[in-house]
């Protein structure tokens, strides 16, 4: 297990009488790229608070780094990139460069001094991400896919054991999703960054994802992508609980 970063074990977590998670086992082992899919109220969300603490379990246990949840203290090595491309304020006074600066906060605290080193891992991140060219822009004058490159780079300057990503292309449009699937490909192919992608969009994780969990309160699936793709869809409509039809990117 030294290579495991988050371990979660028996899982149970019920909002007043209704069960939300039952009996969940999931491992992130490093360097993968899982996608996490399943219908809506399946308990995607709530996963991913008990992952990162917002949320406490009614049972179960869970290790991040092999440490028990409440011994850990190394937040900064998990990075979160939420959904924002239709809440964004467009009128924030940011530059790319102080939104990404602000992925330090944590780690440097409010009163360290903003160095040399801590510059060059600002624009390391941004350029880990293609913005380079847009270090000094107003991030409310960038397209949603922009932004979006710059919220991973504010999550990746503090050097993260992983990635989390929560429904990242919501209000991107599609030739901006695509190239934002291929820069995390990169990331997680290239640069061995480990990856956490909830997702509706079960085709492109088939192209892109190593591993899929397929949660519906329960894990009805846990496995690699091309055995998730081998599932027929009447398989995956039983998943779901109605018709699915898997849409799967051609790429090039």
């Amino acid at each position: 297990m030294a290579d495991s970063i988050i371990r979660l074990e028996n899982i149970n977590f019920a909002y007043d009488s209704k069960t939300v998670l039952k009996d969940v086992n999931l491992e992130i082992k490093r360097g993968t790229f899982m996608g996490l899919v399943g219908p809506n109220g399946g308990g995607k969300t709530t996963l991913i608070k008990i992952i990162l603490g917002l949320q406490e379990p009614d049972s179960g246990n869970i290790f991040i780094n092999n440490q028990p949840i409440d011994k850990f203290k190394d937040w900064n090595r998990i990075g979160f990139v939420s959904q924002k491309a239709n809440a964004f304020n467009k009128g924030f006074p940011a530059t790319v460069f102080e939104v990404v600066s602000m992925g330090l906060t944590a780690k440097l605290g409010y009163l360290k001094f903003f160095n040399k080193t801590s510059k060059k891992q600002v624009l390391h991140a941004i350029e880990q991400v293609g913005m380079s060219d847009y270090v000094y822009r107003n991030i409310g004058d960038l397209s949603g896919g922009q932004q979006q490159r710059v919220f991973i780079a504010r999550a990746l300057v503090s050097e993260p054991d992983l990635l989390i990503l929560d429904e990242p292309t919501v209000g991107i449009d599609f030739k901006n999703v695509e190239r934002f699937y291929e820069l995390l490909n990169k990331l997680n192919s290239e640069q061995n960054i480990t990856l956490l992608l909830v997702t509706h969009d079960t085709g492109a994780m088939t192209n892109y994802a190593t591993n899929i969990v397929c949660l519906n309160q329960t894990m009805h699936f846990h496995g690699r992508s091309e055995e998730y793709s081998a599932l027929s869809t009447e398989d995956l409509s039983r998943i779901y609980g109605h018709p699915v039809q898997v849409v799967v990117h051609d790429h090039h």
